[in-house]
């Protein structure tokens, strides 16, 4: 078995509510990785600065 086909079994056997759990917590996952990555990159920027671009960002983004 691959492990696209491991992983189709298990997102199989998840219930609706544990796959919208799961995209949530991806979700504020990738949150948190860009707001780092921004306070790397802009280490002269405050929280406010860090939030609002991230909320930019992410309002932003197209899939």
């Amino acid at each position: 078995m691959t492990g696209q086909e491991i992983q189709n079994e298990i997102l199989r056997k998840m219930t609706p509510t544990q796959k919208v759990r799961l995209a949530m917590r991806l979700y504020y996952s990738a949150w948190e990785f860009k707001a780092a990555w921004l306070k790397e990159i802009h280490k002269d920027w405050s929280s406010t600065q860090i939030e609002q671009e991230v909320k930019r960002i992410f309002t932003n983004a197209r899939s």
